[in-house]
């Protein structure tokens, strides 16, 4: 989601520069522009000293132009805060059946996980990420084949083996993955 807002906020005011900068440019150049066009010459300016007084004395201008100061404020916040939240899960919940609860820590369910998915056969590398919530997580692997090995196997032995045990050790009800393959680069094999 975040990827998608930022991928259009990023359009949008990239759009609005290159129009920005193209009409200033054309101007510049001595393009006539039309007569409701911001700028009508190359000594024009966005506001003259008459429209910036005018503006002044109505009642609605400087609550309008504070409320929409302060909104772009609000959003560029909101847009820096989901830039810079974490995206891995620090703590995970683990029901102990008496009520309270224990916390174990991300970092090592990701560590144990790994280490168990690496020892796979056929699994060259592996990388996880625990993401979502402490008492929901779920997670992101990302898997390196060996040349030979069917992904099939690897993924069955993955989430009956590895990710079963993860979530079992965890004491979870389901622990959503999803999972990427990917096989090691090597050398042609020569025939002979």
């Amino acid at each position: 989601m975040l990827r998608i807002v930022n991928r259009v906020l990023i359009g949008i005011v990239g759009l609005f520069l290159v129009a920005l900068g193209g009409s200033v440019l054309a101007v510049g150049l001595g393009v006539r522009m039309p007569s409701w066009w911001i700028h009508g010459g190359p000594h024009d300016v966005l506001l003259s000293d008459a429209e910036r007084t005018r503006l002044r004395e109505t009642d609605w201008w400087w609550p309008a132009v504070i409320a929409v100061l302060a909104l772009l404020v609000l959003l560029a916040l909101w847009w820096l805060a989901a830039l810079l939240r974490r995206r891995r899960l620090a703590e995970v919940l683990v029901d102990t059946g008496d009520g309270a609860g224990a916390l174990l820590r991300g970092r090592a369910l990701e560590t144990a996980f790994v280490d168990d998915a690496a020892r796979l056969p056929g699994v060259a590398h592996a990388q996880a990420v625990l993401t979502g919530r402490r008492a929901a997580p779920e997670a992101r692997v990302w898997l390196q084949l060996e040349p030979d090995v069917d992904p099939g196997a690897a993924l069955h032995g993955l989430t009956t083996e590895s990710l079963a045990r993860a979530r079992d050790s965890a004491g979870l009800a389901a622990l959503p993955a999803e999972v990427r393959l990917r096989a090691v680069k090597h050398r042609a094999e020569r025939v002979t």
